[in-house]
């Protein structure tokens, strides 16, 4: 599997995916927690460092394909990225939404 480097840091896109995964992960755990150990706080922390590493892996992408003047390149990493963020929130948000629901006497 070939690694695709940042022209600068020549850290690869993986690289930039942990660091923005476990800084996102950090982030999410001190923000806004009621309940840390539970369940609907751990899934909202693994949305986040996921959206978290996705998105710094795009900007990353795009930062280097933008160096080496690859502007189709950039467009797709950015693209890439925000498809991906999207598909993470749909499938790590919407079970909580509907169970918040619930809980609040609506239904799903």
């Amino acid at each position: 599997m070939a690694r695709h480097h940042h022209a600068r840091s020549g850290l690869p896109v993986q690289g930039h995916f942990v660091r923005g995964l476990v800084a996102s992960a950090c982030l999410s755990a001190i923000q806004d927690v009621r309940t840390p150990a539970s369940p609907e706080n751990l899934k909202r922390v693994l949305r986040h460092a996921l959206q978290g590493g996705t998105a710094l892996a795009a900007g990353a992408g795009t930062a280097a394909a933008l160096e080496r003047r690859d502007y189709t390149g950039a467009l797709i990493a950015t693209a890439a990225g925000v498809a991906g963020v999207l598909v993470i929130e749909r499938l790590l948000r919407e079970p909580a939404r509907h169970q918040q629901e619930n809980e609040d006497g609506q239904e799903a």
